[in-house]
């Protein structure tokens, strides 16, 4: 055709070519661009839900609190970052260690310190005189009664026994029950006699656990593992009252668990059940509450909690390593008591030491559940090791024989009637206490709540409740300072009972001493105690991170020989 030439085939095909990679180029970013308006709406859909929840969990008001709080925290951790004040911090961090490795660790003349082998086996008379060293060493005097807990010392007698039984079983190991069928036997009775003290169900079972810790650690292993199991909760949520053992945080660091504390009442000390209520979501696993708590002896309401736990179908854990066996016998010893065991109907699991007031050698606990299908969700089992079928019940593999044997010693030779005994001294002494300090010391003093078992919490309005603990301390007792609010307590044991009007005259004592140094009685000046200045500074700092350096240096000290 004139005035036209022919377009070569190849720049044809090129041009077809062209536009459709354009097409398909365009069909890519239109799909990478949907992929990214997905992922970002599936992010803005994930943390809104997450303020929802928070929201509707805390209140407008709660909300706000927490993230001043946050702000607070943020902004004076920031502070105590700059240059200056960093290194003036620092050093007086420093400086404290440098006092509490001082104070910990024995230096100087007449100090042996073993870094090495010896070259050549000390003879066993040798060994014998080197123990015979460590165990008088200056410590605090819990043999007259002055320790608050601490050592639950079942007398003598029992502690004979128990070397007893533990030198039988000393090589033993229950993850051999075919070497040392024994102390399969002896495990088992310890879960079954105490499932039995907490009235558990025919199908419940248990295990036995190094502590405390340990026991709450499984418990809420166990309901993370249900959780998702049944119904496949990936991020996991705990509820638990804010008095509430340290061991519930230690399980959601561990176990990518969110920890929410409830705070507790003000004046009963109880956990807030319209609070618990809010808070419970599709990704809770577990509802806590404590029989009694750590800080203060308070019995939260179980059977209020309980009522949530079966509306919500969350299971619920009492932790009553504390109780252990003196609140299942308060009734028999003719003490006031509250539901608690496995006898209301929503609980589902239990922990309680059995090396508390329980008597037995220290590394014993038990935690309970109410189906032996809970428990299992706590076992570990690899069928793929090289080295053969591997499978625990806790979280330990090889454990001590000689402490299952310890253990089950204690608890033959006590007996019902002997631990019904030992609740009715113990509680007695703490009933004392309670009595005495409400009294003879008010209106200096006062009692936090109203405690059923044996520790007695008590605080001040009017004077500076570390600087008592202080001046007790000079005087020889050794008391849990509190903070939260701020207070002391005394857990009661077996040596308590024969000081307890020691205690409240000393107590006395210390209250005066306190308030004639706050009236400025000549001579009354005294220098800031340990007690007084740690917890004065824990209490007036919105950041903590000075005080968990301090804490990660002092477990840093025990480890220096």
């Amino acid at each position: 055709m004139t005035g036209s030439s022919r377009v070569p085939v190849s720049l044809r095909n090129f041009a077809s070519s062209k536009k459709a990679a354009v097409k398909n180029s365009s069909f890519l970013l239109l799909n990478l661009d949907l992929f990214r308006n997905i992922v970002f709406a599936f992010f803005i859909l994930r943390h809104f839900r997450r303020a929802v929840r928070k929201l509707r969990g805390r209140g407008v008001f709660g909300t706000l609190v927490d993230f001043y709080s946050a702000v607070q925290r943020y902004s004076y951790g920031i502070f105590l970052n700059f240059p200056g004040i960093r290194s003036k911090v620092q050093s007086q961090v420093d400086e404290a260690l440098k006092k509490m490795e001082d104070k910990l660790v024995p230096k100087g003349p007449g100090v042996t310190r073993f870094l090495a082998l010896p070259k050549e086996g000390m003879t066993e008379l040798q060994v014998k005189e080197e123990l015979k060293k460590l165990s008088e060493m200056e410590h605090a005097s819990w043999e007259e009664g002055k320790v608050s807990g601490a050592v639950y010392h079942g007398g003598d007698d029992l502690l004979n026994l128990q070397n007893e039984a533990s030198r039988i079983f000393s090589i033993s190991n229950p993850m051999h029950p075919d070497v040392f069928p024994g102390v399969r036997k002896m495990e088992a009775e310890i879960v079954a006699m105490v499932l039995a003290m907490f009235n558990a169900p025919s199908g419940a079972g248990g295990i036995t656990t190094s502590g405390g810790t340990e026991s709450i650690l499984m418990a809420c292993l166990s309901a993370r593992t249900k959780a998702y199991v049944e119904r496949g909760v990936s991020e996991p949520e705990i509820i638990v009252p804010s008095t509430a053992h340290a061991a519930f945080d230690k399980a959601g660091h561990y176990f990518g668990l969110t920890v929410h504390h409830v705070a507790v009442d003000p004046v009963t000390f109880k956990v807030d059940l319209k609070a618990v209520s809010r808070l419970v979501n599709y990704n809770t696993v577990l509802i806590a509450g404590s029989a009694p708590n750590f800080p203060h002896g308070i019995l939260d309401d179980i059977v209020g909690l309980s009522k949530i736990a079966l509306r919500r179908r969350i299971p619920l854990h009492v932790d009553a390593c504390l109780g252990s066996f003196l609140i299942p016998f308060l009734e028999k010893a003719g003490y006031p008591t509250e539901p608690f065991d496995f006898r209301v109907k929503g609980v589902t699991s239990v922990s309680c030491d059995t090396h508390k007031y329980g008597f037995a050698p220290k590394g014993s606990s038990v935690v309970l559940f109410r189906t032996k299908k809970l428990r299992s969700y706590g076992y570990f089992v690899s069928a793929t090791w090289p080295g053969g079928i591997y499978a625990s019940p806790s979280l330990a593999g090889s454990r001590a024989g000689s402490l299952i044997a310890g253990a089950w010693a204690s608890l033959m030779s006590q007996g019902e009637n002997g631990y019904t005994n030992s609740c009715r001294d113990i509680v007695g002494a703490a009933k004392e206490i309670e009595s005495g300090i409400r009294e003879r010391l008010h209106p200096d003093l006062f009692i936090l709540g109203e405690p059923m078992v044996s520790v007695v919490a008590f605080s001040s309005k009017t004077l500076n409740i570390y600087e008592v603990a202080d001046e007790l301390s000079s005087l020889g007792w050794h008391l849990n300072a509190l903070q939260d609010p701020p207070a002391l307590h005394i857990a009661c044991t077996r040596p308590t009972v024969s000081v307890v009007e020691t205690f409240l005259k000393d107590l006395e004592k210390a209250v005066q001493s306190v308030k004639l140094r706050g009236e400025g009685e000549p001579g009354s000046k005294a220098a800031v105690g340990e007690i007084t200045a740690l917890y004065g500074v824990a209490g007036s700092l919105p950041n903590k991170s000075v005080i968990n350096t301090m804490a990660t240096g002092f477990i840093d000290t025990l480890y220096k020989a």
